[in-house]
């Protein structure tokens, strides 16, 4: 999950690479799937060709790979995507996790039906939040599901000063076009910096 900054002091954050960010445990990395996203799982509702945008150490590939999917992993972090495939090995679970830009998915060649985002949509704004949601929909096939954990406009700015904490309105509009948002509800982001993790929204969307 190449997106949250690892510790409360954002400017340090972004002022490093992807491949730092995972030189030492962030605290997004919990060791285990989100539990927004393993309701889902349990709901049956991730499905089909599985892609995890920004996948950091592949906990919710691996989730994807343990329900018998065909699941992928991207994200610009290669020691987070070394992380993964060392997981993956240890739990004898089969999943691929590649080097790639989440606002060029076309590059891949291929089509999913089901695709994850913790922690990624939020990073973006303006130009390139408008390339990713293409990119989403070049791979995503009709009729498919993207789900996105993302930060809330209710979590409040101390600490995170220079993350974007997304509106309902901003979700709308990015999904105005090829899109039916089927839910926007409040969820958390749990992290191990913090007991109470952070307010965000799950969002899921179908490509239409």
């Amino acid at each position: 999950m190449t997106g949250l900054p690892p510790h409360p002091h954002p400017d340090a954050a972004n002022a490093r690479r992807p491949d730092e960010l995972y030189l030492t445990p962030p605290p997004w990395d919990i060791g285990r799937p989100q539990p927004a996203f393993a309701g889902l799982a349990e709901a049956g509702a991730i499905t089909g060709r599985v892609l995890d945008v920004g996948c950091g150490t592949g906990e919710h590939v691996l989730l994807a790979a343990g329900l018998g999917l065909d699941a992928t992993g991207v994200d610009l972090a290669s020691t987070a995507l070394t992380a993964a495939e060392r997981k993956a090995r240890d739990r004898g679970r089969p999943a691929r996790f590649l080097r790639q830009d989440a606002r060029n998915l076309v590059e891949l060649g291929e089509s999913f039906d089901t695709v994850l985002d913790c922690g990624l949509f939020h990073i973006f704004s303006g130009d390139d939040r408008t390339a990713f949601v293409e990119s989403l929909r070049s791979v995503l096939v009709p009729g498919g599901h993207y789900f996105m954990l993302c930060f809330s406009d209710r979590q409040p700015a101390d600490g995170w000063p220079r993350v974007h904490r997304v509106t309902r309105e901003e979700i709308t509009a990015s999904f105005a076009d090829g899109w039916r948002i089927d839910s926007i509800e409040p969820a958390t982001i749990e992290i191990t910096a913090d007991p109470d993790g952070i307010r965000a929204w799950l969002v899921t969307t179908t490509r239409i």
